[in-house]
């Protein structure tokens, strides 16, 4: 596996990754079901966000540019539309043909997004028992539990696709 898919509102872009223990372990993970979380722009160059695992490290300094995607303390991602200078892991690169973009890509500046990483280029609702989706909680469309309600987005709750 050398590639995995970002998602961001309906949108997807490739990430060519690079060979390391945290992309072999993520792509394992990500081939069983795949993972959507919430990203919050920070310090004006980034999108981070809780990954809600962690995954193996092999930090080094790095200085990053727009569209590198980077692990952070092994349990963050972070996507890059500018750049930093920091000890991380490196993950891959978001395939993104401009700077502008991948910056309308990530909502630059926009605040806080979903992303889902996947081995897959489309994403779509998986069939869920109704023991798990009438729980209350809050699901991706892709069928996967959310770990909060978002914000802003669309989601699954108690079987109702909910638009905020």
């Amino acid at each position: 596996m050398t590639e995995i898919y970002i998602t961001i509102d309906g949108k997807t872009m490739p990430v060519r990754l690079v060979d390391n223990a945290a992309t072999r372990e993520l792509t394992t993970v990500l081939r069983e079901s795949p993972i959507t979380y919430e990203a919050d722009d920070y310090g004006g160059f980034e999108k981070v966000g809780m990954l809600g695992r962690s995954l193996p490290t092999s930090n080094s300094q790095l200085t990053t540019s727009a569209g590198d995607v980077i692990l952070y303390s092994g349990n963050q991602i972070v996507l890059f539309y500018g750049s930093n200078s920091w000890s991380y892991t490196r993950l891959g690169r978001i395939d993104c043909p401009s700077i502008d973009e991948l910056k309308a890509f990530l909502k630059a500046g926009e605040g806080r997004i979903s992303v889902t990483l996947s081995v897959s280029k489309s994403t779509g609702v998986r069939q869920i028992p109704d023991s798990v989706r009438l729980t209350g909680k809050p699901y991706a469309l892709d069928g996967t539990e959310l770990l909060r309600e978002p914000s802003k987005g669309v989601f699954v709750k108690n079987g109702k696709k909910i638009i905020k």
